[in-house]
């Protein structure tokens, strides 16, 4: 049975970033979710659309489809004073409330003896990613 909106689907993937895997459920217990509803990337909810159970596909995900692209004014250098008490190295993910109570993720990028640069794009910001999937079931 093709996949259609609002089904639940249970899928296994593997994701690859320039070759690497980056993420996996294979081996695992598959995902389950509601077709058209926005719980996986939208260019994944695009390339799943009309396979059927037991069917394995490769899919290209443009990043504008995906975690969309990178975006430079998402980026702030702040004070180091502002993170006093913090462990501060390149790739570390600090976390805070917004306005609205909503928590917001930054990865740091770089620090100076005066300053610290966090970007707030998700870090797979502006990737093209590879997936693999198999549809399990289709209900």
């Amino acid at each position: 049975m093709a996949i259609t909106k609002n089904q639940v689907v249970s899928m296994s993937y593997e994701v690859r970033l320039n070759d690497e895997v980056i993420d996996s459920n294979i081996d695992k217990e598959p995902i389950r979710f509601i077709y058209g509803t926005g719980e996986i990337i939208k260019g994944l909810e695009k390339g799943i659309v009309d396979m059927d159970a037991g069917e394995t596909k490769d899919i290209k995900v443009a990043a504008v489809d995906a975690y969309g692209e990178h975006d430079p004014k998402l980026t702030e250098t702040l004070p180091i004073s502002e993170f006093e008490g913090i462990d501060l190295e390149i790739g570390l993910v600090l976390e805070a409330d917004d306005e609205n109570g909503d928590i917001l993720k930054a990865t740091v990028t770089e620090v100076t003896k005066d300053e610290v640069t966090v970007d707030y794009n998700h870090p797979l910001a502006g990737c093209d990613l590879d997936f693999r999937v198999t549809i399990h079931s289709v209900m």
